[in-house]
């Protein structure tokens, strides 16, 4: 399996950058591997249930002065369903998912600005306070 790029940030605030290639939604626990040094064969594992969500980056950088998108191409039409998603923190998601049901310990979500640099979300449903379909 291939390495992703991922960003764990923890309903603390705290932020781990790394890669990891066993994370798997119905797991409680996936290793990061340290960004500088993937190969190193040191991981550490992230208790999933400790997270805010888990971001799939394009690089682990990306730009800070960069506004995403906050709605829908009108010329494109999503897969998915179109969500709004507000987390403990305040922070407010827009994009798809497929997978959001009640009891899941987190669902994906696809942001609906192409030009973001995360890839997907996967956000954990514990640190989600409102969810509305748009």
């Amino acid at each position: 399996m291939e390495r992703a790029k991922v960003v764990a940030r923890y309903r603390s605030g705290k932020i781990l950058k790394g890669f990891t290639q066993n994370f798997f939604a119905n797991k409680d626990v996936f290793h990061l591997f340290p960004p500088d040094n993937p190969s190193s064969g040191q991981s550490m594992g992230i208790p999933v249930r400790d997270l805010k969500a888990v971001f799939f980056v394009r690089d682990f950088v990306g730009d800070p002065s960069y506004h995403e998108q906050k709605r829908f191409d009108e010329a494109e039409k999503p897969q998915g369903h179109p969500v709004e998603v507000t987390f403990s923190d305040g922070e407010v998601m827009v994009g798809t998912t497929l997978g959001y049901g009640q009891g899941r310990s987190g669902f994906f979500i696809i942001p609906a600005d192409p030009k973001s640099n995360n890839i997907k979300i996967f956000a954990i449903s514990s640190a989600v306070v409102k969810m509305r379909r748009i």
